[in-house]
């Protein structure tokens, strides 16, 4: 039996504002219980609801140096959903109303995250063979772990993994201020370990130290070695090839399933969806106010409103993509620019463009079971988890070839009759227009080609437990 212990900034159920908590909330549940004890260990935040803060159990609290200060540490456990969580406790840095505040302030409190997280460990009665840490806010535990806390016998052997879910934030800050903050020894911020480009990059410093490096799809392990999408650490990603990998994420398939889900007004499966799928599609359409018409097209969007997510394609060819045979479901929120695109169009077109510019876990739900296509035609998409859910409702994804995207919907060939979706290569906003015509004629014209790519993909395994023994393959190859 080996003990993992996830360390990250956050996690389903308790703290969310991305991916990263659906994989470090949901992935322990799936790996082999004989072969694997996996527990996770989070900050206590303040805004973390009520309902788990007082089911947490106090387990004990010590004073940790931290360069100059001393602060206190409070550890608390929970179990949850069979997995063991166990959360650091520290009102100062953990208080307020959000997980992340300014960069300054978080450099700080991750800093302090991962020492308390690591002399946490002798304390909680587990002794983990292999740390797993989570994006740049762990990056400074495989750092730590080799500078100081490998040296003691309790730790000797213990191996690292760092994990990327997006290398664009990589947390990065002021040279002689991190010095101070970590108190790491000078050698620590040479241009081959935490320094880069005259600051200090804790995402870096993980990547340098940790025994294995891992991210989100095996296109994005590929794509990181190159300057586009390497964000200035092209050259370490490739310095480390060795020892890096991609393991797609997965999806919980008990949440996101369309023949439970109680969101639904027509539940269905993968044999089912012809006769009930469009229940769902004109229920949405009289709750948003559009033209009810179980045959027409339903595009949907579900995103953050940035750029990374092709927005500006969209922008460039609306009108052409809002044309008279097309409805256009929006929800999210993000970009001034992008909300008020979507809500002049919404005023412009109001029986077939519906902007929603908040969010509402209930509301993408609709969203995935009404529409027939779901389009995403992100510029980099290290995984992408909403291409996962549109296949598991039997919304057919429309994506850019990039990253995750490339490696979970497979393109459609009308020649071979394969594939689970549309795709395309360029950053090219008619390319894009080119291919949601191309699957609009297969939708009107081929609808039982359509319902086959409708099948195909409903049939795709992307549930935790395919990556859960990638995972598993993983943790073996350190031994």
């Amino acid at each position: 039996m080996k003990n993992v212990l996830f360390i990250a900034s956050e996690a389903v159920p308790f703290i969310k504002t991305g991916g990263l908590a659906d994989v470090v909330g949901s992935l322990p549940k799936y790996f082999n219980k004989e072969e694997y004890d996996v527990r996770v260990m989070l900050p206590k935040f303040m805004c973390i609801p009520w309902e788990y803060r007082e089911k947490m159990v106090y387990k004990t609290h010590f004073y940790i140096d931290l360069a100059w200060r001393t602060q206190y540490v409070g550890v608390f456990e929970l179990e949850w959903d069979g997995v063991t969580f166990y959360f650091i406790d520290n009102e100062f840095y953990f208080g307020g109303p959000k997980p992340y505040s300014w960069i300054h302030e978080d450099i700080e409190k991750f800093a302090f995250f991962s020492k308390a997280a690591l002399s946490a460990i002798p304390v909680i009665g587990f002794n983990p063979d292999i740390i797993h840490c989570h994006d740049w806010q762990t990056g400074l535990i495989p750092v730590y772990l080799k500078e100081r806390f490998s040296q003691g016998e309790f730790y000797s052997g213990v191996k690292s993994i760092m994990t990327i879910h997006n290398l664009k934030f990589q947390g990065i800050w002021d040279l002689k201020k991190v010095k101070d903050i970590t108190g790491l020894p000078d050698e620590y911020f040479a241009p081959d370990k935490l320094e880069a480009y005259e600051d200090a990059n804790y995402l870096k410093g993980g990547i340098v130290y940790a025994d294995r490096v891992t991210t989100v799809s095996e296109t994005y392990a590929q794509e990181i070695k190159t300057p586009f999408y390497g964000e200035n650490l092209d050259g370490l990603m490739n310095a480390r090839s060795n020892c890096l990998s991609g393991i797609v994420n997965g999806i919980d398939y008990e949440t996101y399933n369309p023949e439970t889900d109680t969101n639904l007004v027509a539940n269905y499966n993968q044999i089912t969806f012809r006769k009930e799928k469009w229940k769902n599609k004109v229920a949405l359409q009289r709750e948003l106010g559009l033209k009810e018409d179980k045959s027409k097209f339903m595009i949907g969007i579900v995103s953050r409103l940035t750029d990374q997510k092709g927005l500006d394609l969209i922008a460039y060819v609306m009108d052409e993509l809002c044309s008279e045979d097309v409805q256009l479901v929006v929800l999210g929120t993000g970009e001034e620019r992008y909300e008020n695109m979507f809500r002049h169009f919404d005023w412009k077109y109001n029986d077939r463009v519906s902007a929603n510019i908040y969010y509402s876990e209930a509301m993408s739900h609709k969203i995935y079971a009404a529409c027939d296509a779901f389009l995403m035609p992100s510029l980099f998409e290290p995984c992408g988890l909403s291409q996962l859910m549109a296949l598991r409702y039997g919304t057919v994804p429309i994506v850019r070839e990039t990253g995750g995207l490339k490696d979970t919907v497979e393109a459609y060939n009308e020649y071979e009759s394969k594939g689970t979706g549309f795709s395309f290569a360029n950053y090219n906003a008619h390319e894009m227009l080119g291919i949601v015509n191309y699957a609009k004629d297969v939708y009107y014209n081929h609808k039982r080609e359509w319902n086959k790519i409708v099948d195909r993909g409903m049939k795709a395994d992307f549930s935790w437990k395919t990556s859960a023994k990638k995972y598993e393959e993983l943790y073996r190859s350190l031994y």
